[in-house]
């Protein structure tokens, strides 16, 4: 077969099939139009070792004398023996072109197994690949894994990924890479606080905005691994699979198993490269919400009553709330848990999706009148995949609830421990499914609802159906029951919450609206927070809110420009009891919420330019006009941020990349400026540099090369600084 090549945005693929297996032998720069006769590449054989060149084919198996993971790890069963076909030999029987996409399929007839492989290089050089196989034998096939891999270039030599926990989600570890296998494996049952949204193999201490980078994404919202993986000659591979349990994939003959797609970009210029790929994918789907340039519906101002009010729903209070929301300008009223039936705490009424009559004896209309009356949408918060067992459906259905035996707890069936005082139901069980989906279709029906903040507050440990391990097919039915949702409501959005940032992943976002990046409204914890987010979802995706002056979480307090700007560069929103916001105070907030309306349309199209910092106390970010602007346009705007105390008495001049390197541009800070009620706490300085109060004008490549001096930010607090095109 001849090699097949795609090409996009700066990127090449090539596969091999010389081998009699198909084989990636490049994924990186861009390799032209016309590629040499590919025998050049034929490798050495070292002494002691597999008398024959060894592929690292796109399913590495042990077939191939493979020394490192396989790709395919499963055995037949026949006439009561397992373990039968463990080491599947598969060889190329068919591959073809779409467009710019590879469809290729491997077949091994005697083990009974064959493989269709797709791999389509998107318009702007994101890489979606992925597997389905399928069991052509007349006898059972346990599937153990199937795993999506990628070579990277010999040059990589250092891993970033992320962990986290909650309240502080997606941060950043780095190490080198070396002989062997690094796992970064899930077992959540959800994605988990602690996952790696990215793994990214890169030359030596690659940056935002230098270095060359190969990372990888799995789009999946269960169990799952990543991996780079490492061989005695040198050779890395990095990428993922689902983590199946035990006998959880029994393929019977003829069945089909796919694996969740695994993304992957390439970057010969930092990070930042990374993120334009992944931005945009998401931008290019057809459902995705655009900026309101682009002809889409603007990402509104939103108000959330969690930390306003929490369990306490009383009418008036939050017709007030709602009255004060409505003057700052805010457009979607987001009412949180404590509505339904038996819900005085996070103890009891968790399944049961009815309107408390108690609270609201004539239901939610009164409260979503006065909301939709005053010009905001209305939300409603749900946690439709737990249950509590001090709740009627739990009662009713015992059977309904997880736990690892084939018993209901009330037959002594046991149950896995609490987490927050709920359970998960089962919706792999087609009534609870139906009885969840029924429940949540009918309050979208019987309410004017345009938005569901969907939370899903616990791991699903001990997770089974029918005494099986289930985390594979409760993911499906969670999946399924959001698009099924989607169909039957399709003006309604939803954001995926999961106790914050414990289930953000493509498999999600390709069904929802928008992640709640985390339940930490510190401005501090979200520069990380958002900032590593960032990495692969765009900001039109990633709630960002202005908590109360003391964040809940932490305790730590922060003046309103540190927690105004911070939540700007994302999908803004307030979760603070507005009421009591009053003064010089509440006119600095309508001033941050305007300026958000303002320019929402550039952050939520622009490009995301990360700044490499020398003084590892600031951060700088912004977004930039990914068209060329007309004169008198913003076509930019960035954060300096201070976190903590400088080394050096001064910033000195700080560089501001990303910029059209021959047009002008006005720069101008424009919060805090003096009058505003945190301006005399930002800074620490006698006299501040010479441009501050005027703005400065130069041209993008004077601003990238040398750069302007920065005033002295006290730590915890951020500069905004606007672009005017001139």
């Amino acid at each position: 077969m001849d090699p097949l090549h795609l090409r996009s945005a700066g990127t090449s693929l090539v596969i091999s099939f010389d081998s009699g297996e198909a084989e990636i032998i490049h994924w990186g720069a861009d390799l032209g139009s016309t590629l040499p006769d590919l025998a050049i590449l034929g490798e050495p054989v070292p002494h002691s070792a597999i008398d024959a060149t060894v592929p690292a084919g796109l399913l590495p198996q042990a077939s191939s004398s493979w020394r490192g993971r396989p790709g395919l790890r499963g055995h037949r069963i026949a006439d009561g023996v397992s373990g039968l076909d463990f080491s599947p030999r598969l060889r190329a029987v068919a591959a073809r072109t779409e467009g710019n996409t590879a469809i290729i399929s491997q077949a091994d007839p005697e083990a009974g197994l064959s493989v269709e492989s797709t791999l389509a290089l998107h318009d702007g050089g994101l890489l979606e690949l992925r597997h389905t196989v399928t069991n052509d034998g007349t006898t059972p096939y346990q599937l153990d894994e199937l795993a999506t891999v990628l070579p990277v270039a010999p040059d990589a030599v250092e891993l970033l990924d992320l962990t986290g926990r909650w309240c502080r989600e997606n941060h950043p570890q780095r190490r080198a890479i070396q002989q062997g296998t690094w796992v970064r494996t899930g077992r959540h049952g959800r994605t988990g606080h602690d996952s790696s949204l990215l793994l990214a193999a890169g030359t030596a201490r690659f940056g935002n905005r230098h270095g060359k980078v190969w990372a990888t994404h799995l789009a999946w919202s269960g169990n799952h691994e990543q991996f780079t993986d490492t061989l005695g000659d040198g050779r890395t591979m990095i990428g993922g699979s689902e983590l199946l349990g035990p006998a959880e994939v029994i393929l019977e003959p003829q069945g089909t198993y796919t694996t969740p797609s695994l993304f992957a970009a390439y970057s010969d210029r930092g990070l930042d490269g990374i993120s334009e790929a992944f931005y945009s994918w998401f931008r290019s789907r057809p459902h995705h919400v655009l900026p309101s340039a682009g002809g889409g519906k603007p990402r509104p101002v939103v108000l959330n009553t969690w930390e306003a009010v929490y369990f306490d729903h009383n009418l008036s209070t939050l017709i007030e709330l709602a009255d004060s929301a409505a003057e700052l300008g805010v457009e979607r009223f987001v009412l949180d848990d404590g509505w339904f039936r038996g819900r005085r705490d996070d103890h009891a009424g968790l399944g049961d999706w009815y309107v408390d009559e108690s609270l609201w004896p004539n239901g939610l209309a009164p409260l979503i009148d006065a909301v939709t009356s005053r010009g905001m949408e209305f939300g409603l918060w749900v946690e439709p995949e737990m249950v509590n067992l001090d709740s009627d459906v739990a009662r009713a259905h015992p059977e309904w609830i997880v736990g690892p035996a084939a018993l209901s707890h009330k037959d002594g069936g046991r149950l896995p421990l609490e987490w927050r005082n709920q359970h998960i139901i089962d919706l792999v069980n087609p009534e609870a499914w139906q009885y969840i989906y029924d429940r949540i279709a009918a309050l979208l029906t019987e309410n004017n609802i345009s938005y569901l903040k969907w939370d899903q507050n616990r791991d699903l440990l001990e997770h089974g159906h029918g005494g099986r391990s289930s985390v594979h097919e409760q993911t499906l039915a969670a999946y399924r029951l959001f698009d099924e949702l989607k169909k039957s409501h399709p003006g309604v959005e939803i954001e995926s919450c999961s106790s914050g940032g414990a289930r953000v992943d493509l498999g999600i976002l390709e069904r929802t609206d928008r992640i709640w990046a985390s339940d930490c409204n510190d401005a501090l914890e979200r520069q990380s927070i958002q900032r590593w987010t960032g990495l692969v979802v765009p900001p039109e995706l990633v709630g960002g809110h202005i908590g109360p002056t003391t964040s809940h979480t932490t305790a730590r307090t922060h003046d309103l420009s540190f927690r105004a700007i911070t939540a700007l560069f994302g999908h803004f929103g307030m979760e603070w009891d507005v009421r009591q916001v009053t003064g010089a105070e509440r006119e600095e907030l309508k001033r941050f919420i305007a300026l958000y309306k303002e320019h929402r349309d550039l952050i939520h199209s622009g490009r995301m330019v990360r700044a490499d910092v020398p003084d590892e106390s600031l951060m700088l970010h912004g977004a930039v006009s990914a068209e060329p602007p007309q004169a008198g346009t913003t076509a930019a705007l960035f954060a300096l941020v201070s976190t903590r105390t400088a080394f050096a008495e001064q910033p000195g001049k700080v560089t501001i990349p990303g910029l059209e390197p021959d047009r002008t541009y006005r720069m101008e800070a424009i919060s805090p400026v003096p009058g505003d009620s945190d301006y005399a706490h930002a800074f620490t300085q006698v006299q501040p540099p010479a441009w501050l109060a005027g703005g400065a004008v130069a041209n993008g490549r004077f601003l990238a090369e040398v750069g302007v001096p920065m005033p002295i930010l006290n730590p915890e607090h951020a500069l905004l600084l606007r672009f005017t095109a001139l």
